[in-house]
């Protein structure tokens, strides 16, 4: 395949519609780009309208298709090459790239932008993650506008600290990858199946006195400082690496985003994840990556803004 480590390289290599089906398809179907119709699971399929489409060679089927049928691309409007542009863009901005931005870089609206980047972030969910080793961190976070930062006659009376807010669990493994969920609330009962979910069972679980993480020492060795009286280190015991991810996380939504629904809040945890878990890498696997996981993915505008019943992941 070919190599491009900046936007103007990829844009050059991507020139026409054909070259990013050609693309899609080796990272869907392998490099010798033999179609598996997304219909009946049978390998082989036709060549019709030029290359275009396809024709499931099983008689019982034959159905016709296109690369992008069954995949996060499939009925769009948009361009291809507008679509890898704007996920080299989501997948290589350190703290993200805004909906604006990207309707004024790609000569799109803001309401397409804003679409198009909820269905990247639909790509760059990790549906099998590995059990996280080592020393793990663990600590939650809230994100949301602080009630001194409102209007007075928007204020809500009583609200402090994470009040008001949307609770966040991390769990990082020191010098590995990051796992980001939006949580109901900070209690035992909802925090400790998703570490025994994502932590491999004897690791070393490092967290702060928070009384979410008590008992755990019945499958881990559980190592804690007390941030209420001014220990941030003892030993190995720390949380420094989590709170750094959360610091990047943080900056990104004010700076780019400046503002996220709850509603919404899991599709940019998946999206800072992915990039920290892929830090790494070249920009140009961070984009075939993206694009690898594309198949099987599926987002319509109505399931996104609630107007289907079926619930978003």
């Amino acid at each position: 395949m070919k190599h491009f480590e900046t936007l103007i390289q990829l844009q050059d290599h991507f020139a026409s519609e054909q070259v990013c089906r050609d693309h899609l398809a080796a990272l869907r179907w392998g490099a010798d780009g033999i179609p598996c119709c997304p219909f009946c699971g049978v390998v082989g399929a036709y060549s019709i309208e030029k290359g275009k489409r396809f024709k499931c060679k099983d008689k019982g089927c034959a159905k016709k298709f296109s690369v992008t049928v069954g995949t996060v691309f499939e009925n769009t409007k948009l361009p291809l090459r507008v679509w890898f542009a704007a996920i080299y863009l989501a997948c290589n901005s350190s703290k993200g790239v805004s909906s604006l931005q990207l309707s004024r870089n790609l000569g799109i609206t803001q309401k397409t932008g804003w679409f198009l980047l909820c269905r990247i972030r639909e790509m760059l969910i990790e549906r099998t993650p590995t059990l996280l080793h080592g020393v793990v961190e663990a600590d939650e976070t809230y994100i949301g506008g602080a009630e001194t930062n409102k209007h007075a006659v928007k204020r809500t009376e009583g609200m402090y600290g994470g009040k008001g807010k949307a609770p966040v669990l991390g769990i990082l493994e020191r010098d590995g990858r990051v796992v980001v969920k939006p949580i109901e609330n900070s209690k035992r009962a909802t925090i400790q199946p998703i570490v025994r979910q994502h932590v491999a069972i004897g690791s070393v679980l490092s967290t702060d006195e928070h009384t979410g993480y008590k008992g755990m020492r019945k499958t881990y060795s559980h190592i804690t400082v007390n941030h209420h009286t001014g220990e941030y280190v003892k030993g190995n015991a720390h949380t420094n690496g989590i709170e750094n991810f959360w610091s990047l996380m943080k900056r990104g939504i004010n700076g780019i985003y400046h503002q996220v629904s709850p509603k919404h809040l899991h599709r940019y945890c998946d999206e800072y994840a992915y990039r920290f878990n892929n830090r790494l890498a070249r920009q140009e696997d961070k984009f075939n990556t993206a694009v690898f996981q594309a198949d099987g993915r599926r987002l319509t505008y109505r399931l996104l803004i609630g107007k289907d019943k079926v619930s978003c992941p």
